[in-house]
C-alpha cells in the first residue's frame, strides 16, 4: 500500500497527498488523563507556516523582526523589516542542522511570518514566503539551488494576508498560486525555477493547488478567488471551472474529495458541492450553501470522508458536520474550538486529521490542546485532549494558534511563535 511506505514522513501540508489522513500505525487510540509526553521544545519566531518532517529532519518556516510595530487589522498592512528563516532540526532532538535567511520587509495584514508549510521532496525543500519569495534548497545543508521572487519577476499583487499556497510538487513540477492577467498559477521546473506554463486570468488567493484522478486523467485543482478550476498538470490547458466568489477573495482551504463530489467552501455564506464525472474531465455544480447550511471554512481546510464534511466554520466557529447529499447540517460542537462556548467565535479554527481506515480525528484546536475525538455522521465523541502549546497570536481579541501541525514517526509536531513541540503519540 502506497500510504505504509510514506508512513513515516510528513514532507509538506496536510500531509504525504494532502488528503489530511494519518497513515502510521502503532498510535494512540485515546489521550490519556495524565496528558501526552513532550519529547522535546526547540525555540523559534513568528508564523503560521507549519511543520514538514522527512527522513529525520524537521523544517520549520519563520520570521525574524528587526523593526517596525507588528499589529493584526484585517484590513490594513503591517510594515516591517526582518528576516524569513527556513530551519531543518534533527527529529529525535530538536537540535538545529542548518539554516537559511534572507531578508524581508513586510507590508502583509497579520505580519507574524511565513504562511506556507515547506514542501520537501527527495533531495531538496522548497519554501513560499509571505512577499513572493519561493525557494528550492538542499535538504542536506540548506544550500541555494535557485529562488525566483513573484513580485519582481511576475509583477504579482502580494495579498493583503501574503501570499499562502503552499507549493506543490508533482513529477517534474512546482505548481503555486502567482496572480494576474494569465498567470493566477504557474507551473516551474522544479530543479531550476524556470516557467514551464501558466495559466488563468485571476488574483492569487490563498488556496494551494492540489492533484486529483479522475474522470480518467489526473487533474490540477485551483480554487481562485472567482472559481474553481481544472487544468491539465502538463499544460494547464482548462478542464471545466464551476464559479465561486468569497468575500475578500478569501479562497483559501482546498477543495476536497469524497468518491465523485468535490467540496468547496469559503467565508460568510460560500460553499459548492460539485459532482466530478467519473467518464470525463468534466463537471457540474450539485448544490450551494445557504446560511446556517453547509460549513464556511476559512483558515482549516474541512475533511470530506463516508458523505461527511467535517469542518470548522468561519461565522459560528464550531465544528459542524454536514451531509454531503444536500449540504444539511447534521451536528455541531464548541468542544473541538472553544469548549464550554454557547454562541459563536469568530473565526474558531480547529486542523483535523483523520486517522487511516478509522472514525477516529487528531485535532489541534486554536487553543493549542492536541485532541482526539471520534466523528460520525452521528455525532462528536470526545476522546480526551492535551495542552501542548500555549496560543500566542492575536485574533478579534483572542489568542490562538493558527498553524497545521505535522504527524510523523508515532510523532505530532507543532508550532506556535515562540516554540516548535513534539509529542509522542506512541500507544
Amino acid at each position: 500500500m502506497a500510504g505504509d511506505a510514506l508512513a513515516d514522513n510528513w514532507p509538506g501540508w496536510m500531509g504525504p497527498t494532502r488528503d489530511g489522513v494519518y497513515r502510521e500505525t502503532g498510535i494512540i487510540e485515546e489521550v490519556p488523563a495524565e496528558g501526552l509526553k513532550i519529547k522535546w521544545r526547540t525555540p523559534i519566531a513568528g508564523g503560521y507556516a507549519g511543520p514538514a518532517v522527512a527522513d529525520g529532519r524537521v523544517f520549520v518556516f519563520d520570521y525574524v523582526k528587526t523593526a517596525g510595530e507588528a499589529f493584526n487589522n484585517p484590513g490594513e498592512r503591517a510594515n516591517l523589516d526582518g528576516r524569513e528563516r527556513l530551519t531543518a532540526l534533527n527529529e529525535e532532538t530538536g537540535k538545529p542542522i542548518w539554516q537559511h535567511t534572507y531578508d524581508c520587509p513586510y507590508s502583509i495584514s497579520y505580519p507574524a511570518g511565513p504562511r506556507c508549510t515547506p514542501t520537501v521532496d527527495g533531495e531538496y525543500v522548497y519554501v513560499l514566503g509571505s512577499e513572493g519569495d519561493l525557494r528550492a534548497l538542499r535538504v542536506t545543508d540548506g544550500e541555494l539551488v535557485w529562488k525566483r521572487s513573484l513580485k519582481e519577476d511576475f509583477s504579482a499583487e502580494v495579498p493583503i494576508w501574503g501570499f499562502a499556497a503552499h507549493p506543490l510538487v508533482d513529477g517534474d513540477s512546482l505548481y503555486t498560486m502567482v496572480g494576474g492577467e494569465g498567470q493566477g498559477i504557474v507551473a516551474f521546473d522544479k530543479l531550476t525555477g524556470e516557467v514551464k506554463w501558466k495559466a488563468l486570468d485571476t488574483a492569487a488567493g490563498y488556496c494551494p493547488p492540489s492533484i486529483i484522478q479522475h474522470g480518467g486523467v489526473r487533474q490540477l485543482i485551483a480554487y481562485t478567488p472567482t472559481s474553481v478550476s481544472s487544468l491539465n498538470p502538463a499544460s494547464g490547458e482548462s478542464y471545466w471551472s464551476v464559479p465561486i466568489a468569497p468575500m475578500y477573495d478569501m479562497s483559501i482551504s482546498r477543495p476536497m474529495v469524497d468518491g465523485n463530489l468535490m467540496y468547496a467552501s469559503g467565508i460568510r455564506s460560500e460553499a459548492l458541492m460539485i459532482e466530478l464525472s467519473s467518464d470525463s474531465p468534466d463537471a457540474n455544480e450539485l448544490w450551494r450553501g445557504e446560511p446556517k447550511e453547509a460549513v464556511h471554512s476559512a483558515n482549516a481546510t474541512p475533511i470530506f470522508a463516508d458523505g461527511v464534511v467535517y469542518g470548522t466554520d468561519c461565522d459560528q466557529g464550531s465544528l459542524i458536520a454536514v451531509d454531503s447529499k444536500d449540504g444539511s447540517r447534521l451536528w455541531e460542537t464548541f468542544e473541538a474550538t472553544k469548549p464550554g462556548e454557547k454562541r459563536f467565535i469568530k473565526h474558531g479554527t480547529a486542523f483535523l486529521t483523520r486517522i487511516a481506515d478509522t472514525d477516529r480525528y487528531l485535532i489541534f484546536s486554536e487553543t493549542g490542546d492536541l485532541q482526539m475525538a471520534r466523528l460520525t455522521a452521528k455525532g462528536y465523541e470526545d476522546l480526551g485532549r492535551s495542552r501542548i502549546l500555549e496560543p500566542t497570536a492575536e485574533c478579534f481579541g483572542r489568542s490562538v494558534v493558527w498553524s497545521h501541525p505535522a504527524y510523523a514517526n508515532r510523532t505530532a509536531y507543532a508550532r506556535n511563535d515562540n516554540e516548535i513541540v513534539a509529542v509522542d503519540l506512541v500507544k
